[in-house]
């Protein structure tokens, strides 16, 4: 029998295992396998976005097997489910990157959909590629039921004529064959070297942004993001994460009494300290919504302007997240920045401690290259900061992190969409000091606000990434780098100011002052609105014209619901 401690009668599976109306419920479990004394049990949910779409997903069922095991062990019945992903890197540079931020919300709402469904009592998720990881923790504050979140893990760089290489560095040789840098040999070469295995992008792209903010956030257990993918250690941390549930089951400890507004910042101080994916300045926005608390891109770069950039990773440094993990993994960033008054240590996490209290056993590693000390940053600011001007009243951001120069001044060179763009670089048909102009590609507008990777890195390839700018209403990947400024707002399609400029119109970057404007009047400013008219687009039915229809701004989160302050009910309570 279950242990006293478990009280199905204060559960949501009660409503599918417990009494004599619930037999037809019952009878299906059986089918499965189950015995009396599992439906007796609280169910776990363990999701995973495991697919065969790209190597960031692939290890993600074995891990979800050590997960069940854990929940098994320490008296919980797991039931698997899977979700969706869209892989940016496949995604990248087509009409399919459409359907990566939307990807976020399919994520979080089936992940919703499925525990709703089958009266979960917890969750357990494990992801592995850039939008699985806001997508789950969103889910998990949506419902708010005892949650662990669980990265899958980053990929093992790949080795290329003696250096340490990963993806980008594949998207960038693009840009050097183009340019005659390089040959057609020497890109297949590359190709099929870059990517040796299972996980996600080695760089502090995205999902390794996401990764350390699972971590400091206090959705996951510590140092659970750091082995590679590959690694069997992963396992071991899957395992104690099924174990974990059952004690937050226990405890009646929920992701909104983790989430808060202190461990939000604390997200955001982790993304600027390790030169982090300019997407966190959507997700932990879309995190917050989803727990009734207004944070916003205004809010994260606040944030990122008084934190010190400390860690040297790829794409603007020279390490990667295997080397973030030998070095003694992100509670190592957590531990200088809390020493350094730059972390809110009195946070609760999913082990039933502080974030002060995980920390006390954690000793910063000195004999190490890859994260420094608080007091000896790479530069005394964040890797990531906000911008604003006349060209982005809403706001805008842009990755620092590595760059010396963090201005610049230039003429428009405008695009309504990035093929176009990247058919202009590509040909190499642009100047320096022109600021490329990519817009009607944001949430609404896109639909879908697309990642322009392939574009960045195609200029950055032809070594051109000191020598142009580019702004874009849409979004860029945790891999570009260069002066490349993202989530301008308001967007284009709803007639923001980034609609209105025209080729030629002077524009200026200062990313130390945080500005973003053109050298447009009001009154011409006003004049070009009057004859302004909103752009259609070819989608106009399916998932992507339902997303168009009611995602809101980049500055918000790109969300698509009201989130918790509108709530007459919370699942976990049901």
């Amino acid at each position: 029998m279950s242990r006293k401690k478990f009280d199905k009668s204060k559960l949501p599976s009660r409503h599918v295992s417990v009494g004599p109306e619930r037999a037809p419920h019952r009878s299906y479990y059986y089918a499965m396998g189950m015995t009396e004394e599992d439906i007796a049990k609280p169910f776990v949910g363990v999701v995973s976005t495991w697919n065969e779409a790209a190597p960031c997903n692939i290890a993600l069922m074995r891990q979800a097997q050590s997960v069940k095991k854990g929940v098994k062990d320490a008296d919980g019945t797991p039931r698997e489910f899977c979700t969706i992903t869209v892989t940016d890197g496949i995604a990248m540079g087509h009409q399919g990157m459409k359907s990566s931020l939307v990807s976020r919300e399919i994520i979080a709402d089936s992940t919703e959909l499925t525990v709703r469904g089958h009266s979960y009592d917890a969750l357990v998720g494990l992801a592995g590629c850039d939008k699985s990881l806001p997508g789950l923790m969103m889910a998990m504050c949506r419902l708010n039921v005892p949650s662990v979140f669980m990265y899958g893990g980053s990929i093992l760089p790949g080795r290329y004529k003696g250096n340490d290489v990963t993806v980008v560095d594949v998207f960038e040789a693009v840009g050097k064959y183009a340019a005659g840098g390089a040959t057609e040999e020497d890109l297949q070469e590359l190709e099929k070297v870059a990517c040796p295995g299972a996980g996600a992008c080695g760089g502090q792209f995205t999902a390794n942004t996401m990764a350390c903010v699972s971590e400091v956030i206090g959705l996951a257990l510590p140092y659970s993001s750091g082995a590679p993918a590959p690694y069997e250690e992963r396992d071991k941390y899957a395992y104690e994460s099924g174990k974990q549930i059952m004690n937050l089951i226990e405890k009646n400890i929920r992701p909104r009494d983790i989430v808060t507004r202190k461990s939000l910042e604390n997200a955001a101080t982790i993304v600027a300290a390790t030169g982090g994916s300019t997407n966190a300045g959507l997700h932990l926005p879309a995190i917050a919504n989803e727990c009734g608390i207004e944070f916003n891109l205004d809010d994260v770069v606040e944030i990122f302007k008084r934190t010190p950039y400390i860690a040297d990773l790829k794409p603007g440094g020279q390490y990667v997240a295997k080397d973030v993990y030998e070095a003694g993994g992100v509670p190592i960033i957590i531990k200088t920045l809390f020493e350094g008054g730059y972390i809110h240590g009195d946070c609760l996490t999913v082990t039933g401690k502080t974030l002060e209290e995980n920390l006390e056993s954690v000793e910063f590693n000195k004999d190490q290259k890859v994260i420094r000390p608080y007091n000896n940053p790479l530069s005394p600011t964040g890797g990531v900061v906000g911008l604003k001007g006349n060209l982005a009243p809403d706001g805008a951001i842009v990755k620092v992190a590595g760059m010396e120069n963090t201005s610049f001044e230039g003429i428009a060179r405008c695009f309504d969409c990035e093929e176009d763009a990247f058919k202009c670089v590509s040909n190499e048909g642009y100047d320096e000091g022109d600021v490329i102009v990519i817009r009607y590609e944001g949430p609404k507008g896109g639909p879908g606000m697309r990642e322009m990777l392939s574009t960045t890195a195609a200029l950055s390839g032809q070594g051109m990434g000191g020598k142009v700018a580019l702004i874009t209403d849409g979004r860029f990947s945790g891999g570009t780098r260069g002066l490349c400024v993202g989530h301008v707002g308001p967007e284009a399609a709803v007639g923001g100011p980034i609609a209105l400029i025209k080729d030629g119109d002077r524009i200026t970057i200062d990313g130390d002052k945080g500005i973003l404007s053109v050298d447009v009047t009001e009154e011409e400013f006003s004049k070009r609105k009057a004859s302004w008219k909103p752009r259609g687009t070819d989608y106009n039915s399916g998932t992507l014209w339902k997303y168009s229809q009611t995602v809101g701004s980049a500055q918000k989160g790109a969300i698509t619901h009201p989130g918790a302050d509108e709530e007459t009910h919370i699942y976990a309570d049901i």
